[in-house]
Formats: structure tokens, C-alpha cells, sequence
């Protein structure tokens, strides 16, 4: 439990009303619960101070608000909520020494991050990032969860725009730094590739002399990341150059989703590696995993145990058993242009009649058209045989994929063309963006809908 007074000194407010101790801290009052601090944050289109009253109702034992709340509900007053929600995080972080590590990245960020925290929790406890909390609330939120039970403390770091990962770096104050790689993500806000990969490379900027850059050397930017950074490089890739790599990757399919096999190779020796997850992109996310666990302390026998424990995130590559007897690959949570490929050469894989139920790519700026063109092409030059697509970007891909191709308005559309054309011999991958909502159709041709991976 830790005291209003505190979090008031911390974040530079005023006290109004008693000081009352709380458990935890939350932005939403649909979540909150008894002995909760409510933090009033304002947006577009809410704004947080006008549910003091709800937050008293609800057993929050105060907030940080830029008003005051009801008669007798202690607030913390600041002028900005969210500048101190970020302090407060800030100077409570400062009380912990445990190795912290900072996962940054345009794809497999989650992934990534989940990986690190299977393995180090072999180890003692670990804080990690819930879900894909990962932004200038959300990284706040995670740091405030730290306390003295934890050895270890995994936090993923988003940006769409440069200096936001330098931001989040600077609450964190990360030992370890690790960046997946660097694809058209976002680059509406970076504006080219380039960029992008310039701002994933602050988090490499933020590490001390004495901390760890985990840096993937198959990426194109590894070299101008190298010289971003002063800290200790670790390498790790699917070359045979690299301090952490792989060698005899093997994948299977079966009722239980994917299983990949792997000798990792490492300065510490070799360990076998059995993996619920497909793709050479995720034997590459394994790879990172390790060196950052390593890093902070693992050793390779809880690099194993920790891998093994692993499994899919939700709408991230899911194996499921689809109706007439097909299979499913749930690839909905998100896509770009490179993790798009990463799927489709996972689907490629598997053999059989190859589908690709594909959503519009978001946020990608004046690369958008090429971005979707490509796709359609790529699609068509690794086996696709029918691309079903839905978005109004996607039109593109359907008319470089051509014959085969077929562009629907809405999801249901979608769902029911790919329904009528399931068999047994048939693998469906569905990819898009979120707002595509394509989870629609992964749960309309499932055989036994489920929120999770398959059983």
C-alpha cells in the first residue's frame, strides 16, 4: 500500500483532504475497484475529471485530478493529470535497482515481450507489460506496478511518432534495451522508413555505458543503431554471425498449433529449443528473448523452460481448427507490410490449398498504395491461391494478385465467401489491422469458436 502524501510529492501536486493509503492505479473508472487511485485523464473525447463523483461511488480512495471531487474524496490537484501520472511513475521507478528491460520495435514487440517475461519468470518475479500497454499512458501505468517482490521488470515501449521512445525510455530508465526491427509502421508519424528506425533506436540512445543494447544484426538498420548507442552490444540473428543464432529450425503442425524446434547457439553453448509458435520471424523473436534474459541474468536451461512455456499471443499467428475440417491461422490483431510477409511465408509453409483473407494496412502514409500492391504481389509469388479481401486499400491487392482475387465491402461478406469454400485441404490465413475487425471472420469459420489458441 502507498500513501497519497507520497504520490502528491512525487508528481508535484497539492493534497486536498486526508491522506488515505491505495493499493493501485487506474485511468478508467469501468475498471476501478475499492482502494484504487483514480487518475483523471483527459482526451478528445473524455475527460476524466467529470467522473470524480463515480470514482468516489465506486470505492477509489482519492484521485489525481485537475479539480476538485465531491466533499470528503481527497484529490491530488496538478494542472495536468497526465504530466503527472508520468512523474509519479518516474520517481517511483527510481526506488527499484532490479534489471529493467525496454522491448521496442515495429513488429513482434508482444510477442517478444511475452517471451522475455516466460523465461525470467523461472527466475523470481516479473513485472511485464499487460496486453500491449506499451504508449505514454500505458508505460506510466506498468512502472507503477513495480515493488519490491520483483526481480525483474519487462516493459514494452510504442512510438508512432520520433522523441516518444526517447519519453518513454526516460520514465523507464531501462539496464537492457532491445529492438526487434524496423519495418513501415507508423509512417504517417516517422515519414520513412528510415525514420522509423531512427526513433526505435532511442531506446538504444537512452542505455548508459554500463547497460545492454540486445540488437538484431538481419535488420538493415542495425548498423546505424550500433551507432546510436554507447552501451554494450549483444548481436543476435539467423546468421551465423551473430552472438545469439539458430540452426536446424524445424516446424510442425498439429491439434495442438505449431511447434518449432531449434538448436539455439550462443556464448553461453547450445541448448535445444522447442517453441509453440511458427515462423523464422518468432525463432528470431526467441533468439532477442534470450540474449535480453541472458542479459538480465537467465541461463540457458531457463531460456529453455521459458520458451517452452510460451504460447501464442491472442490474433498473433493462432492455429485453429476451422469448419470443414480446414485449418485456421489467426494473424488478426494487427498487420504492415513486413509482418504481413512474416504470415504469409508461415502460410506458404504448410502446403495445401492457401488462402489469404487480408484487411487494410494502417497508418502507412503516401506508402500506403505501393504497400498494398506489394501485397497482393507477394501474396501471389508464395503460393496464394485465393485472396479474399475486405478495406477499401485492399483494392489494390486484389488487382495485382489477379485471378483469384476478389475485393468484398464487410467482413460478413468475407466470412461467408470463405465459409462456402472451406475443406479439409484448405489453410486460411486472416491479416489486417485492427480496425478491420477481421476477428469477425476468424470467429465465423472457426469449427469450435474459443477466445483463445487451439486446445
Amino acid at each position: 500500500m502507498r500513501q497519497l502524501a507520497d504520490i502528491t510529492q512525487d508528481c508535484g501536486g497539492r493534497l486536498i483532504g486526508a491522506d488515505r493509503a491505495f493499493s493501485s492505479v487506474n485511468t478508467d473508472t469501468r475498471t476501478l475497484a475499492a482502494g484504487q487511485l483514480f487518475v483523471a485523464l483527459r482526451g478528445p473525447r473524455f475527460d476524466g475529471n467529470t467522473y470524480l463523483a463515480e470514482a468516489a461511488a465506486r470505492g477509489a480512495v482519492g484521485a489525481i485530478a485537475e479539480r476538485e471531487g465531491p466533499a470528503d474524496f481527497p484529490v491530488v490537484l496538478v494542472d495536468d493529470a497526465l504530466v503527472a501520472l508520468q512523474r509519479a511513475a518516474q520517481r517511483w521507478r527510481t526506488r527499484f535497482s532490479m534489471p529493467l528491460i525496454g522491448v521496442a520495435g515495429s513488429n513482434g514487440k508482444t510477442t517478444s515481450k511475452e517471451m522475455i517475461a516466460s523465461i525470467l519468470s523461472g527466475c523470481g518475479e516479473t513485472l511485464a507489460t499487460a496486453g500491449n500497454l506499451n504508449n505514454h499512458i500505458g508505460v506510466p501505468l506498468t512502472l507503477l506496478r513495480l515493488d519490491a517482490s520483483h526481480r525483474h521488470a519487462v516493459i514494452e515501449m510504442g512510438a508512432n511518432h520520433p522523441g516518444e521512445l526517447a519519453q518513454l525510455a526516460g520514465f523507464a530508465t531501462p539496464a537492457i534495451g532491445i529492438v526487434t526491427n524496423a519495418g513501415a509502421e507508423h509512417l504517417e508519424g516517422f515519414g520513412s522508413l528510415e525514420g522509423a528506425a531512427r526513433a526505435e533506436g532511442e531506446l538504444f540512445a537512452a542505455l548508459g555505458q554500463d547497460g545492454t543494447a540486445i540488437l538484431n544484426v538481419d535488420d538493415s538498420f542495425a548498423g546505424l543503431w550500433r551507432d546510436m548507442t554507447v552501451a554494450r552490444i549483444v548481436t543476435f540473428g539467423l546468421g551465423s554471425k551473430a552472438d545469439f543464432s539458430a540452426r536446424d529450425i524445424q516446424t510442425e503442425m498439429g491439434a495442438d498449433g505449431f511447434l518449432t524446434r531449434f538448436t539455439l547457439v550462443s556464448p553461453q553453448g547450445e541448448q535445444k529449443i522447442s517453441l509453440h509458435l511458427a515462423g523464422k520471424h518468432n525463432v528470431l523473436n526467441a533468439l532477442g528473448a534470450a540474449a535480453a534474459a541472458i542479459a538480465a541474468g537467465a541461463t540457458l536451461d531457463d531460456v529453455a523452460k521459458g520458451l517452452a512455456r510460451m504460447r501464442p499471443v491472442k490474433g498473433r499467428l493462432q492455429l485453429r481448427g476451422a469448419r470443414q475440417g480446414a485449418w485456421l491461422i489467426d494473424d488478426s490483431y494487427n498487420a504492415n507490410p513486413s509482418s504481413l510477409q512474416a504470415a504469409v511465408d508461415v502460410l506458404e509453409a504448410l502446403g495445401g490449398r492457401r488462402f489469404l483473407v487480408l484487411g487494410e494496412m494502417g497508418e502507412l502514409g503516401d506508402f500506403s498504395r505501393e504497400a498494398h500492391l506489394e501485397a497482393g504481389r507477394y501474396a501471389r509469388a508464395h503460393g496464394v491461391e485465393r485472396l479474399f479481401a475486405v478495406g477499401e486499400a485492399t483494392k489494390l491487392s486484389v488487382e495485382s494478385f489477379g485471378e483469384g482475387g476478389v475485393w468484398h465491402e464487410n467482413t460478413a461478406a468475407v466470412a461467408e465467401e470463405v465459409g462456402r469454400e472451406l475443406a479439409a485441404d484448405v489453410r486460411v490465413l486472416v491479416k489486417g489491422s485492427r480496425s478491420n475487425r477481421l476477428e469477425r471472420v476468424v470467429a465465423a469459420l472457426e469449427s469450435v469458436p474459443s477466445a483463445g489458441g487451439m486446445h
